[in-house]
């Protein structure tokens, strides 16, 4: 009875940055974003995101609607603020930790960020598929959550990017592993060192982006993705072991990276701090105007 219990407390949940439903017909779980302040990776949104996916662990993969028991096959990542999916890591925060040389509180940011993307990045030990939906920016820390999945769709309008190269850091959570492994080394260090901000179009012709949508027709493109991996659905996940097999991404690769980054971060200086609180007020005055995209960065001068 415990077990079907945890299947049924996986919709039942309730999270303060998340919202959760289930397509019974499709197989799908989605799990929507959804912050009152300013989109960005929260303690609160990683403790969310966190005991979300060790709820799915738990079920294995299964969700009771009603008295049938249904198989999650498709895990969907996404957010319902409009015009952004997530403009990264929690600015404000990393600017105190890092005045006050707190390396401890930096590095338990930075393994809780890992813990959160991990499950994804290996489908949960589960027979499902991840995707990642883009409706929105996604910057930073965000674009590496997104990027974290088998699949990542995103509609035209959407401006993606790592901008922490302007005040002199890196994006150190799993985003030099994901693009390398997806479309090369070299295109990662281009895109991580030059802070440019990407147009979705951009990075699906590189490979970055499986699928673009049009824009406000992200779900019905997943849906309709979903529909025709139906036939195939099999092969699908057989062919997404054997890639994760030929060149897998372990955990203590990226907790050894986002140590690096921790240590870069604690060595940045007041000018480079200066910049990071432009940031972290550019992060505000988007999210009070989330239409007013594609998006404004200030510059590093």
């Amino acid at each position: 009875m415990e077990l079907v219990q945890n299947h049924h407390d996986l919709l039942k949940t309730e999270y303060s940055q998340l919202r959760t439903r289930f397509d019974a017909d499709l197989g799908v779980l989605w799990t929507q974003v959804s912050q009152d302040a300013v989109p960005c990776v929260t303690p609160e949104l990683l403790k969310d995101l966190g005991d979300h996916h060790k709820s799915i662990e738990n079920a294995q993969g299964k969700l009771l609607v009603g008295d049938e028991l249904h198989e999650i096959r498709y895990s969907v990542l996404a957010s319902i603020t409009p015009g952004v999916f997530n403009l990264g890591g929690q600015l404000a925060l990393f600017r105190q930790l890092i005045r006050n040389q707190d390396r401890e509180s930096l590095l338990h940011y930075a393994i809780a960020c890992i813990d959160v993307i991990f499950p994804r990045m290996r489908h949960f030990d589960l027979p499902l598929a991840t995707i990642t939906l883009l409706q929105g920016d996604a910057l930073g820390g965000g674009l590496e959550a997104a990027l974290a999945s088998d699949v990542v769709i995103a509609e035209r309008n959407c401006q993606l990017g790592f901008p922490e190269i302007l005040f002199n850091l890196f994006p150190g959570m799993g985003a030099y592993s994901l693009i390398a492994r997806k479309v090369s080394p070299k295109f990662a260090e281009k895109m991580i060192l030059g802070g440019k901000i990407y147009s979705a179009e951009e990075l699906h012709e590189v490979g970055l982006i499986d699928i673009l949508a049009e824009d406000g027709k992200g779900v019905e493109t997943v849906n309709d993705y979903i529909k025709k991996q139906e036939r195939r659905s099999n092969g699908f996940l057989a062919v997404q072991k054997a890639r994760h097999r030929f060149n897998p991404l372990t955990y203590q690769e990226l907790i050894d990276i986002t140590t690096v980054w921790v240590d870069a971060a604690l060595k940045l200086n007041e000018k480079d701090l200066k910049v990071m609180d432009r940031f972290v007020r550019s992060q505000e005055k988007l999210f009070l105007q989330p239409q007013s995209m594609p998006t404004q960065l200030p510059s590093a001068a």
